[in-house]
């Protein structure tokens, strides 16, 4: 008995740590992760298929980095604007009309690639564009997925909605990868054009999800009503700027078809490099069932966030591809434990009135370091060498996150067992649910 007892509470934390996947029982989340899922799955082989395309066609790592800054304003203008438009009109019709949208820009791609000399420019038109449709479209998305769970959920739902992304982001990339290595780009565009019709027809199953509440005065009041919220509360500015200056220091995606082509040679493993982050997500989320016992989350984050720009320089000093590999892996673990703290601390705190625009507001957290990064990343690379690129923006994020958290007051002691906030919505849903 003495040797079995260890045994025992050995297997139930392994259990305790499993994904909890209860939020699926509910239909509408159900349908709303299967959408999201066929969704990324097709926008991450056109997230592959771009870069590609333009690094074939130009050659410079710059050219592929200004991808992100063509999408950075219509990012801006059009998330804000999307939040709004989230707190006041149907969220699941929004989510229709901006997905077709998609799909007609996916499907003008898919055209320009079949002519015998693409343009260019029409690759960063449609570019902007997509990020202007997608951005109307996340909002929506992201505020949505509260209201089809319970309050008591809200961390296993977190939890599995980010699977969805992870599947996309792992199986797309990966497969599309291969396919166009070896089939060229067109198919790539051509399964992004089909991903995104699956994914309006599941959106058109959903039920009705108008506004809770009735949001008076202009749009333009309405954007300034969720940025003064979200700039009077330091545990959100915490989570925005700590993703903000780690994305924007430490995100090498930009040269994954420098660092396969050219510094390890296998055109073939572009793809794989893409798949490393979804990989690595996709493990941390299937082990997150102990993150429901943790309650500092402004920890939680700083930590995760340290580790990625770590995991990231090392990845970038790598010597063998796999290796490299293994460090870009690492880091989108670390990156998805960090960004499900994030989700979990808006879901629980933030009223659903203004769960739009917040949702706007965290979506150009997430999205402007990113498209930030690239650009940052493509110039760097051009002036001192694609590893160097990398491994100094690990370096910074270790560095940027640091300090960011040291001046943000609050932010590392940030409990949601006593937070007001917290406090005060769950005991608003406990109300609305009884």
């Amino acid at each position: 008995m003495i040797e079995e007892r260890p045994r025992r509470r050995w297997w139930r934390r392994l259990w305790d740590a499993r994904l909890d996947l209860s939020p699926l029982w509910t239909r509408d989340f159900r349908l709303l992760f299967i959408a999201a899922t066929a969704g990324y799955l097709g926008s991450m082989i056109g997230y592959v298929a771009i870069p590609f395309q333009l690094f074939r066609i130009t050659g410079s790592n710059l050219a592929v980095g200004v991808v992100g800054g063509v999408e950075l304003v219509p990012l801006i203008v059009f998330g804000l604007w999307g939040g709004a438009l989230a707190d006041r009109f149907d969220r699941r019709t929004i989510m229709v009309l901006s997905g077709a949208a998609n799909a007609v820009l996916a499907a003008a791609l898919l055209v320009n690639a079949l002519l015998d000399h693409p343009q260019v420019w029409l690759i960063y038109l449609v570019a902007a564009l997509l990020s202007m449709s997608s951005s109307l479209q996340r909002p929506s998305q992201d505020a949505l997925v509260p209201r089809t769970v319970g309050h008591d959920q809200l961390t296993a739902a977190v939890a599995a909605w980010s699977l969805a992304w992870q599947l996309g982001s792992l199986v797309g990339p990966a497969i599309g990868g291969v396919l166009i290595a070896r089939y060229g780009v067109a198919i790539g565009y051509g399964l992004w054009v089909t991903s995104a019709l699956v994914t309006v027809v599941l959106l058109v199953r959903l039920g009705p999800y108008p506004p809770t509440e009735r949001t008076t005065g202009s749009a333009l009041r309405s954007i300034g009503v969720g940025l003064r919220y979200a700039a009077g509360r330091r545990d959100l500015l915490g989570t925005y700027i700590v993703d903000l200056v780690g994305m924007f220091m430490a995100m090498p995606t930009v040269l994954f078809p420098a660092f396969g082509l050219q510094v390890f040679g296998h055109p073939e493993l572009v793809g794989l490099l893409y798949a490393s982050e979804g990989l690595g997500s996709a493990l941390a989320t299937i082990t997150s069932g102990w993150m429901a016992r943790i309650h500092h989350h402004g920890r939680a984050i700083t930590l995760a966030a340290i580790c990625w720009g770590a995991a990231i320089g090392l990845a970038g000093l790598a010597p063998w591809y796999w290796l490299a590999f293994a460090m870009l892996v690492l880091a989108g673990g670390f990156d998805q434990i960090s960004g499900t703290f994030r989700m979990v601390l808006w879901n629980q705190t933030i009223p659903d009135e203004l769960r739009g625009r917040l949702a706007g507001i965290e979506m150009l957290s997430y999205s402007v370091g990113p498209l930030g990064g690239q650009l940052r990343a493509g110039i760097v690379a051009d002036l001192v060498g694609v590893r160097a690129a990398i491994a100094s923006g690990g370096a910074l994020c270790i560095l940027g996150v640091s300090v960011t958290t040291a001046a943000i007051r609050g932010f590392w002691t940030y409990d949601n067992r006593t937070d007001p906030h917290a406090v005060r919505e769950r005991e608003r849903r406990a109300t609305s649910n009884g």
